[in-house]
């Protein structure tokens, strides 16, 4: 296997968080790698910048569309990306405990869309960027936000050990970077604070109202699917091949489709009703309060 192979396997047996690390790494070092030639040609260096970061004129958006999705794989530096990923990394583990991959995708390209358009309407709106001129937005900070303040709506007492400091709830967590971005904000960068503070908005939004039962967005998801269903390849239409019906065969399986309902030997309502007074155990005493049990449980019933 070469190495080729190898890379490829690692990245399909990944999970989803460590491929969104993956996916913003490669951008940054193919970025990079780009101004690195351009430098060393004396050429222009700024040129894929500029077709991939967000721009906070409406005119100029309207011919790059895609930059309110490809800005969010952008990075001015080591340090940006690095934190950015860390934390990513983190609240991603802690998302997934309680939602699919899919969603998480949701919540990450939602929160980047809601931070752009909240940079753009800032800077279009407030007296304070009068005048600064041409101005974009870069990052993955919107983006993780939308997680980070999503988990912790979902899980806010869930205790989380943060290196020296102990135990620490999570909301805390979410708070800390809300607050921070907040006090920052006349000080440097007030644009990449406010879509930072967008992206949290969308967190925030996203889980209170999937606990009424709606799910915002749904509408991403399909369009995503569909997306990946036109660029699918179609399977090959089989032989038609006539079937005869075993009538016994059909009554049996029948009765054991009745019988099974979820892996656990539980009816699909009541292993739902189980994970909510898990999730209600874990929104009021933390994570670490569930026995071994209820943690495999929980687990479990992720996957079906």
């Amino acid at each position: 296997m070469n190495w080729r192979d190898q890379l490829q396997y690692r990245y399909n047996m990944a999970g989803v968080v460590e491929k969104l690390i993956a996916v913003n790494v490669l951008v940054f070092v193919l970025v990079f790698l780009v101004n690195t030639i351009a430098f060393l040609f004396q050429l222009p260096s700024n040129f894929l910048n500029e077709w991939l970061v967000f721009p906070e004129q409406i005119g100029e958006y309207i011919y790059k569309p895609w930059t309110i999705i490809t800005y969010a794989f952008m990075h001015a530096g080591i340090f940006h990306i690095f934190f950015n990923m860390l934390l990513l990394y983190y609240a991603g583990q802690l998302f997934l405990t309680f939602y699919t991959p899919k969603r998480l995708l949701n919540y990450y390209f939602l929160g980047a869309i809601a931070g752009a358009l909240v940079f753009m309407l800032s800077y279009n709106i407030f007296p304070a960027f009068a005048g600064i001129g041409r101005s974009y937005l870069l990052g993955a900070s919107a983006a993780v936000m939308a997680v980070l303040v999503g988990v912790a709506t979902q899980a806010p007492h869930m205790k989380v050990r943060l290196f020296i400091l102990g135990n620490i709830k999570l909301w805390w967590i979410a708070a800390f970077f809300v607050i921070s971005d907040i006090v920052q904000m006349p000080f440097n960068n007030p644009g990449g604070h406010l879509a930072h503070l967008g992206g949290a908005l969308l967190g925030y939004v996203y889980t209170t109202q999937l606990q009424k039962g709606n799910d915002i967005g749904a509408w991403f998801e399909k369009l995503v699917d569909g997306l990946v269903g036109l660029f699918s390849k179609k399977e090959k239409a089989t032989p038609f091949k006539k079937v005869y019906k075993n009538k016994d065969f059909k009554r049996n399986k029948t009765t054991s489709s009745r019988r099974s309902s979820t892996k656990n030997g539980m009816s699909k309502t009541e292993q739902q009703q189980k994970v909510d007074a898990i999730l209600d155990k874990i929104s009021k005493s933390g994570y670490e309060s569930l026995s071994k049990s209820e943690k495999d449980f929980l687990f479990n019933a992720g996957k079906d």
